[in-house]
This record gives C-alpha cells, structure tokens and sequence, in this order.
C-alpha cells in the first residue's frame, strides 16, 4: 500500500514539490552560507519524492545548540512559508474522504519543515 501511495504521490504533485526543493536548494547551495540551508531543502526534497512509510525524526543527540540556532535562523529567514503551504494543502487534502492520505502525508511535511535542522529522515515502524 505504501508503494501504490508513493507512486500516485510522486504522479500528482510530489514529483513537482521534489523538484522545487531541489532547485531552491542548488540556489542556495551558490553562496557557502546558504549551503546549510540547500542540505535541509535537499533533505525535504527527498522526502517529498517518497514520503509514504517514511518520517523526518530527530537525529541522534538532537536537538542541540546548532541546530536550535539554525532552526531559529530558517524561521526568521521566511522558511515558515513552506510549513504553512504544506499545512493549507494538507487541510485542503483533508476536506475529502479520498485525499486523507495525501493530507496526512503534507501534514507531516509541514511539521517537519517547520524546523528541518537536526531531523532526519526515517522508516516508519508501522
């Protein structure tokens, strides 16, 4: 089931959220203080291609000083506005009985790029 939900993600929209985060990131990615930044939109970016069996969970020994300070910096720097449009699709998604699971899947997408630094992405157990 994961699968099936991992390819219809990646059909309907997942592949051009992937993409988005990828460029962004390469943008980034152009000045040495931007690379932090670009690896965290790297690492949405990749868990926006198959984000069906998978989280973003703290890391080990997380969080920790650095990646508090980053997170405060990606706040304050604008990146909220990816949590909020991940939660706006999500509550949208949710509205019907059959974009729950799409829903959900954005829903765990804007907590998690809320605060990106010291998150990584995991299988989940169930």
């Amino acid at each position: 089931m994961k699968t099936l939900g991992n390819i219809l993600w990646l059909v309907l929209g997942g592949l051009v959220i992937a993409l988005i985060y990828y460029i962004v990131g390469l943008v980034m990615c152009i000045t040495i203080i931007g690379i932090p930044f670009g690896v965290q939109l790297f690492k949405l970016g990749t868990y926006a291609l198959w984000p069906f069996g998978y989280e973003l969970a703290d890391g080990p020994k997380e969080p920790g000083c650095v990646s508090v300070a980053m997170n405060l910096i990606w706040v304050l720097l604008g990146w909220w506005e990816i949590a909020l449009i991940h939660l706006v699709f999500g509550l949208l998604l949710c509205i019907t009985i059959v974009g729950i699971p799409w829903g959900k899947q954005h829903l765990k997408m804007a907590f998690g790029s809320i605060f990106p630094f010291g998150k990584q992405i995991k299988k989940c157990e169930s």
